[in-house]
This record gives C-alpha cells, sequence and structure tokens, in this order.
C-alpha cells in the first residue's frame, strides 16, 4: 500500500502544474507570443483523442477482442487522411461564420436553426455524459489501485460516499480550472490558448508514461518481444483470445468499428473543439495529417505485449488494470505513480475540452435561445448580458461534472471503460450526416437534419443507452432478452431480427439507416428557407475563394442602434473592436452591410449563430442576401478568377516564348562566332598548304639552274602539300556532308573483324616508318555489323593514326583490340602516350581542336593533321547506330578511342543489300 497523502500531493501538484502551463500560455497569447501557432502543437492537442479509454481501455479490449483496439484508431487515421479535404473545410466554414461548437456550426448550416442548435447540444449532452463518466471512472479506479494494491480497490469504491471520492474532488478541481482558462472571454470562437497548451502537455505525459509501461513490460519483466511472444504461442487459449477470430462480429465488426471510429473523430464534441474551434491557421492541418496518426501508432506500440504479458502473469483479473497492475505486482515505486500520472493526463484531458465544448452549447444552444424569447433578461446595458452569458457557462460547467460524476456513481460500473466510450461514439456519430451531407449537399434541409437526428438518437438510445440502465440493476432486464411486452423483433440487441452482430455495428446500422434515410428522405421533398439556402450555398462553397469576404446583409439599421445592441451584449471593448475602420462616428447615419455583417459574426462568437441571427433581426429592416445573391457572387468571383487564371497562362507563355527568343538569339550569336572561328580556321589551314605549294614553285620558277635532286625534292613537298590540300578539302567537304544530312551511306552487312585487319594493312607501313610498335588483339572470329565499308574503314584508320601520333617518343606502342560488348562489338584503339586530360577528353571531337604536347607531356609542335578527322568519326559512328568517345588506357596508360558498333541481326534468306541513304536520315 501507498501513502494516500503522498499519491494526493502528487496528484493534485500536477494539476497544479496544468494551471502553471495554462497561465504561461495565456500570458504569452496576450503579449503576442502564442504558443499554440505551431502545427506541432495543433498535432498533439488533437491527441485529446486519447484518453483513459486508450490508456487504460485498449489493453483491456485487446485482451478481451483481440486486434479490434486498433480499429478505433485506424478510423482517426482515415479522417487525417482525408484531412485537406474535410477538415480543412471546416475550418475554413468555421473561421468565416464565427462557429463556437459542432451544434453552432449544424445550426448555421440550416438557416442558424435555434431549435437544431438545441437539438445536436441535448443529444450531445445525453451522449457524452457517459464519456465523462468513464474518465472519472478511470481516475477512481486507478488511484484506489495505486493506493490499496494488493487488496481489491472494488471494496474501497463501494464504501466511499461521494465525499470521500477522489474523482469527486478531481471534478471540482477541473471545474475551478475550466472556468479559470475556459471562459475568460465572452467570444467562445477566441482560441482558448492556455487550455490548447496546457493539453497539448498532457499528450506528451501520457504518451511517456505509457511507453514507459510497455518498455517496463517487454524488456524488464520479459527478455524482449521474442521471448514474450514465444510464451504467448506456448498458451493455445491465449493465442486464441488475441487472433483475428476474437473481433466481436467477424468481418462486419472491423467494417462497423472503423465507420463508427471514423464518424466519432470527426464529430466528438471535443474533438471538433480542437480540429476546428482551436485551430489558428489552416495551414498546421496539413502537419497533423501525418503527425497524429504518427502519435497514434507510437502510443499503441505495447498494447498487445502489456495485455498479453497481463494475461501470462499475476495482474489481477481486470483487463482495463493492467497497465497499472504489471509494474505494482512486479514491486515498482516510481513506474506505477507515473503511470498514474499518465492516466490522469489522458482522463483530464478530455474532461478539461470536452466541458468546455458542452458548456458553450449548452449556453449558446439552450439557455439564451430560452432567455431571448422570455424576454427577462435585464435591460441594463454596457455589457450587463456579457457578464450573464459567462455566469451561465460557467454554471454549465459544474452542472456537466456533477453530471458526469453522477452518471459515474450511479451506473458507470456496469460497463467496462471501452464499452462506455463506445457508447457516446455511437451517440456523437448521429451528428455525421447532418454536418458531412450538409457540406456537400446544398439540397439537404432542416427538416430532413432534425428529423434524421432524432430518429437516429432515439435508435441510439434504444440500442445501446437504456440496455446500460438495465445491466446497471435501474430496469427490468427482461426486455433484453424478450422485447418489451413480448415483441421479440424489438429486442435492444437484435432490432427487427437482425441477430449475430456485435451491439456496436448494430447500433450503428439501424441509427444511421433512419437517420440518413430522413435527411435525404425529407430534404428531397421538403422546400427550404431562403435563409437556408443562402447558408447552404455558403457552406457547399466554402472553399469558393473570397466568398468569405463578401458583405450577405442587404437590411438597413443605424450606427447607434447597433452599437446599442453590442453594447449591452458584448460590453464596450468589444463593440469598439467592431466598429473600428468603420468610417464616420455619427449615430444617426446609417451602418453599411459590411457593419452589420461583422456585428453579426461578433455576436455569433459570444452567443452563436443562431441567437446572434435573431438579435440582428431585431434592429435590422430587411433580410440577408438570398441564394440569387449568393450564387450571382460565386458567378462573378468564378468569372473574375478564370479571367486572372486566363491572363496568368497567357503571362506564363510569353515569358515562355521570350525565354525561347533569348535562347534562339543566344545560339544564333554562338553560331555566328562559330562560324566566324570556323572561317578563320578553315582560311588558316587552307593557307599553310597553299603557301608551301606557291613558296616552291616560285623557286622553281625562278631558279632554273637548279640542281635535279633539289629541284625533285621541291617536286615532291609540292606533290604532299597539293595532296594535302586536297584531303583537306574533301574533309571539309566530308564534314558539311555530315552536318546538313546529305553525307551519303551505303549500309550493309559486313564483317567487322575483316574490316580492321583489312584497314591494319593499309595502316602498318606508315606506323612503321614513324617507328611505332603496333599490338593486335581481335578476340572474335567474326563480328557481324551493319555498316558502310568505306566509311568505317576511313574510322579506323584515322583512329590507329590519332593514337601513333600521341604515342610515347620513345618506344612508341599502339594497340588494338576488338571483342564483343553486350549486344554488340567493341573497338578500342590505345596508345602508351602521356594520354588525354578528362576536361579535355569531349574537346577533341570539337572542328580543329588539336591536342598538343611538349615533352613534359602536355605540348609538342603542331600534329599532322586538321582536326576534323575525330569530328568526322564520330558523325559516322553514331549515324551508323553507335557511339564514339575517350577514356583512359587500361593497359598502355596513354589515351583511348573506343568505338562501339551494334551486332547485325540474323540474315535472313531474302535480305537484299540496304540502298544508300543520306547521314541523318
Amino acid at each position: 500500500m501507498r501513502d494516500e497523502l503522498t499519491v494526493l500531493t502528487i496528484a493534485f501538484g500536477y494539476l497544479a502544474l496544468l494551471f502553471v502551463i495554462a497561465a504561461w500560455g495565456d500570458r504569452r497569447a496576450e503579449q503576442g507570443r502564442s504558443l499554440i501557432g505551431s502545427p506541432t502543437v495543433y498535432a498533439l492537442s488533437i491527441a485529446v483523442y486519447c484518453t483513459a479509454w486508450t490508456f487504460y481501455g485498449s489493453v483491456g479490449r485487446a485482451a478481451q477482442t483481440g486486434p479490434s483496439f486498433l480499429l478505433i484508431y485506424l478510423g482517426p487515421t482515415l479522417a487525417m487522411l482525408l484531412a485537406p479535404f474535410v477538415i480543412r473545410k471546416m475550418v475554413r466554414i468555421a473561421t468565416a461564420q464565427r462557429i463556437t461548437s459542432i451544434a453552432d456550426f449544424i445550426s448555421a448550416r440550416y438557416g442558424k436553426s435555434a431549435g437544431l442548435g438545441a437539438l445536436v447540444a441535448l443529444i450531445a449532452l445525453l451522449g457524452i455524459t457517459p464519456y465523462i463518466a468513464l474518465q472519472l471512472k478511470a481516475i477512481t479506479l486507478s488511484y484506489a489501485m495505486l493506493v490499496d494494491y494488493p487488496q481489491e480497490a472494488a471494496r474501497r469504491l463501494d464504501e466511499a460516499s461521494f465525499l470521500a471520492d477522489k474523482s469527486f474532488w478531481v471534478a471540482l478541481v477541473l471545474a475551478v480550472f475550466i472556468i479559470l482558462f475556459g471562459t475568460r472571454h465572452l467570444d467562445a470562437s477566441e482560441r482558448h490558448e492556455g487550455m490548447v497548451a496546457a493539453i497539448a502537455f498532457e499528450s506528451l505525459v501520457k504518451l511517456a508514461a505509457f511507453l514507459a509501461v510497455g518498455i517496463f513490460t517487454v524488456f524488464v519483466l520479459y527478455q524482449g518481444p521474442a521471448d514474450l511472444f514465444a510464451r504467448a504461442a506456448a498458451t493455445p487459449a491465449l493465442e486464441q483470445a488475441l487472433s483475428l477470430a476474437a473481433v466481436p462480429g467477424g468481418s462486419l465488426g472491423w467494417v462497423g468499428m472503423l465507420v463508427l471510429a471514423f464518424l466519432a473523430f470527426l464529430t466528438l464534441p471535443r474533438q471538433f473543439q480542437v480540429l476546428v474551434v482551436e485551430n489558428v491557421d489552416e495551414r498546421h492541418i496539413q502537419r497533423a495529417a501525418w503527425l497524429f496518426p504518427l502519435y497514434l501508432l507510437v502510443i499503441n506500440l505495447f498494447v498487445i505485449p502489456i495485455a498479453l504479458a497481463g494475461l501470462l502473469g499475476d495482474a489481477g483479473s481486470d483487463p482495463d488494470s493492467f497497465v497499472l497492475t504489471l509494474p505494482l505486482a512486479a514491486g515498482g515505486e516510481g513506474l506505477p505513480v507515473l503511470v498514474f500520472i499518465g492516466g490522469l493526463s489522458a482522463a483530464t484531458g478530455m474532461m478539461i475540452v470536452e466541458t468546455i465544448a458542452l458548456s458553450t452549447m449548452v449556453s449558446n444552444q439552450l439557455v439564451m435561445p430560452l432567455l431571448l424569447r422570455s424576454k427577462r433578461l435585464p435591460q441594463s446595458s454596457r455589457g450587463a448580458l456579457a457578464g450573464w452569458v459567462l455566469g451561465i457557462r460557467r454554471v454549465a460547467i459544474f452542472g456537466i461534472l456533477l453530471l458526469g460524476y453522477s452518471y459515474h456513481a450511479l451506473i458507470g460500473d456496469a460497463y467496462s471503460l471501452v464499452t462506455i466510450g463506445l457508447v457516446s461514439f455511437a451517440a456523437a456519430a448521429q451528428f455525421a450526416p447532418a454536418l458531412l451531407i450538409g457540406m456537400y449537399w446544398r439540397g439537404a434541409n432542416r427538416l430532413g437534419a432534425g428529423l434524421g437526428m432524432s430518429a437516429g438518437f432515439l435508435v441510439w438510445a434504444w440500442t445501446l443507452l437504456i440496455p446500460g440502465f438495465a445491466q446497471s440493476g435501474w430496469l427490468d432486464a427482461g426486455f433484453l432478452s424478450q422485447g418489451p411486452f413480448g415483441l421479440g423483433w424489438l429486442r435492444p440487441y437484435a432490432l427487427f431480427g437482425l441477430e449475430g452482430w456485435d451491439i456496436y455495428t448494430h447500433s450503428l446500422l439501424w441509427s444511421l439507416t433512419a437517420n440518413v434515410g430522413l435527411l435525404v428522405g425529407v430534404s428531397l421533398f421538403a422546400r427550404q428557407s431562403p435563409l437556408e439556402q443562402t447558408q447552404a450555398a455558403l457552406f457547399t462553397e466554402a472553399l469558393h475563394p473570397r466568398l468569405d469576404q463578401a458583405s450577405l446583409w442587404q437590411g438597413q439599421t443605424l450606427r447607434g442602434d447597433l452599437r446599442a445592441l453590442l453594447d449591452r451584449y458584448l460590453g464596450a471593448a468589444a463593440t469598439a473592436r467592431v466598429f473600428a475602420d468603420s468610417g464616420a462616428e455619427d449615430d444617426d447615419q446609417s451602418a453599411p452591410p459590411a457593419l452589420v455583417a461583422r456585428a453579426e459574426q461578433a455576436l455569433a462568437g459570444a452567443l452563436g449563430n443562431a441567437s446572434a441571427r435573431v438579435l440582428i433581426g431585431s434592429v435590422v429592416r430587411g433580410e440577408a442576401l438570398d441564394l440569387e445573391a449568393i450564387l450571382s457572387i460565386l458567378d462573378t468571383t468564378s468569372e473574375t478568377l478564370e479571367m486572372n487564371r486566363r491572363l496568368e497562362q497567357k503571362s506564363r507563355e510569353l515569358e515562355r516564348i521570350g525565354r525561347e527568343l533569348r535562347d534562339a538569339n543566344e545560339r544564333l550569336r554562338e553560331l555566328d562566332r562559330l562560324k566566324d572561328e570556323f572561317v578563320a580556321m578553315v582560311s588558316h589551314e587552307l593557307r599553310t598548304p597553299l603557301t608551301s605549294i606557291r613558296a616552291f614553285a616560285e623557286i622553281l620558277r625562278d631558279n632554273r639552274e637548279l640542281p635535279d635532286d633539289k629541284r625533285e625534292h621541291f617536286l615532291d613537298v609540292v606533290v604532299r602539300e597539293s595532296q594535302r590540300l586536297s584531303r583537306l578539302i574533301e574533309e571539309i567537304l566530308d564534314l558539311a556532308r555530315l552536318e546538313s544530312g546529305r553525307l551519303t551511306l551505303h549500309p550493309q552487312r559486313l564483317d567487322l573483324a575483316d574490316l580492321t585487319r583489312h584497314s591494319l594493312e593499309a595502316i602498318q607501313q606508315p606506323q612503321e616508318e614513324r617507328g611505332v610498335s603496333l599490338e593486335v588483339a581481335i578476340e572474335v572470329e567474326a563480328a557481324p555489323v551493319i555498316g558502310d565499308p568505306d566509311r568505317l574503314e576511313q574510322v579506323i584508320i584515322n583512329l590507329l593514326d590519332n593514337a601513333g601520333k600521341f604515342a610515347a617518343d620513345e618506344a612508341p606502342r599502339v594497340r588494338l583490340q576488338l571483342a564483343r560488348h553486350k549486344r554488340g562489338f567493341r573497338l578500342a584503339v590505345e596508345d602508351n602516350g602521356p594520354g588525354i586530360a578528362e576536361s579535355e577528353r569531349e574537346r577533341v571531337f570539337e572542328k580543329f581542336h588539336q591536342i598538343q604536347r611538349e615533352d613534359d607531356g602536355t605540348v609538342r609542335g603542331r600534329p599532322r593533321g586538321s582536326g576534323l578527322g575525330l569530328p568526322i568519326s564520330r558523325g559516322i559512328v553514331a549515324h551508323l547506330g553507335g557511339r564514339l568517345w575517350v577514356e583512359a588506357a587500361p593497359i598502355l596508360g596513354g589515351a583511348c578511342l573506343v568505338m562501339e558498333l551494334p551486332e547485325a541481326p540474323e540474315e535472313s534468306p531474302r535480305t537484299t543489300p540496304a540502298p544508300a541513304v543520306p547521314a541523318g536520315e
């Protein structure tokens, strides 16, 4: 047993820490340094979804129904995947309409109906009260377990009066906390920054606590996951209990629970509060869409291991308490207290947000409309009614928490934690048709929504809520098995004879069938009021740009009347903010439509849309814009957007054309520069042999008495230079034909090995004269390719000639290798010269570019040739479907020119020689 005073001190000290964090968050907000302006804080606040049900009940459900607990978290994960489309639209609507709660949201959608808002508030109050009781039950059980273990905690609970019940005092402390940090401002649509900061902190605490007990279970009580699962596998009954077959209702149970969790995540009042009302920036949804599912994954990592360990060990008979009893049974001291604080965080976080949401609904949707109709409100001005509204909200907070405590004390022990939670899930799911269908179908109307929710709620109460009273002994349980008055088809768990389903899927099916059926059926035949049509257009087109900026009022009122109304209900400070930047100060002037719209929004943020509508209607003569006007705004905006889109498209097109013109101009300049360089290089190359020919011809002409040997030498020079000039002219013509696509090739099937041998015979004599040692390695007997034999021979000779010119000065060597490579053949010619730098390897294929080298290997006098051989060779090889490049010589260490050609296809009996084609076709 642990000292009660110590545990209570820690518990209430933790609650005091929440006060400090909330106060700090509010102070930072007043200083303009918001704590909640972060997508991470937003995602952590959404984790209020993980209540005491998650902290304790998930393990209990896993121990009883196998992996079905995962569906409670797969539903929200699916919802967050759709967040950019669904939740983003909800946030956009709530911001434009100053929505304060889910009841206000549904009320505003259906013509700002006070009756519909009251219906939603009543359903939420009755449906969520069991959920609040669940949290109090978890706190009570965990405290009793921590203090009394290993004695039975139930005995203490049975004997305790409400004054001795610690959950009663926790409820009172939370009521004070919520009043201090949840009702500081009259405007309920304003963010509760301190409260959200405290909730985000609690999300971290409960995550850390659950991970701590999970790690303790797996790695301290057992020797890792393998040891734990091996022991579980050795127990057949345990293996069966945690299999998919243990899921209630089978495959239908899977689907039903997934749909239930998905809908509840969007419609639970606390989730709507943190997802929509407390959202400060819709861009935060983008990070929360993956961060919140990650949080759910992490907090559920150890659910199955803890459930297995609890069933294997001596952790008591209540699976809901395994998270706490496992460390207690092991004799732990600090860890059980941490677990208790984690559970306290999970429970109190839910109660804080849920109570704020419910108190706002009770105040704005139930009490204020009645007071406005009763005319019993005080008639004084200057914000006297603001105090009344805040007082009503604070009383509602106490009432809601006491109602939850009463349910816990009277009925809560009949169900497990998860059972109570699922009852509330099914109740909240009744809001989904009116909310989701209303956001996307303009035809949904108030009568259909009201009848649908009423029918769905009644079916839910009959199939889930009332059986809970019967199981608690407050009603005769006979009707559960026999039906009322012996009518078996009305049995709550087998309605209309549908048997064999789990009770939650069964209830969800019938309640949503009645709900959706009446909503759609009645809406198809009932007419909408003008205001309903207007609101339907605003909601369904909420993502339409600039629609929320339009003023929707066309009535008239005096500025003074409007100011007096706001003064009375909101106070002077709020009224001043509404009238700021509104122009003239004369109260006898008419209020512009934009000012009337701002005034209604301010009232809606404080009192709800329905009450704001009534109050504005009391001073404004005229109506809001009708559907036709709204659609006109949409059409005008759409036309403007379409025009802007076309202008942007034209602008982008002009920008692209301008960029292409600049690029073309740059290319023309480059071509002009290359042309000048080409002409200069050709002139230089042609001038060299012509100069030699002219010089020696003049010598022969002017010196007729030259000796015969001199004359013959000079004539040989003239002939050689003439041949050089002819080759140069032919190469220039070849290059011009190649670049223009007019170089005629005669492709045919040939043997590259034979062609290589023939080329070697042609080049062997000149190479020997240079002293070059020629090595040959033809590694294939035949190398069938498609090519022009004359042009390919020209290429091979050019490669061998270049290698000979750039071989080493002493003992020059050239090596030719022909081998098969992949689906073709590779011919490599390498030398033992200094090689070619990597930066120069592509430049050698430029026209007239020549590598020169000296004694140190870089430059030597000008090599023979024009510098056109390699560019021409590459062009020929490319037109034959091959490649030509330079790399380092793998054997001789110099440069290596490599040519690759694809293998020719197998010959057909009818194969005929291919016709000559110009290169480039």
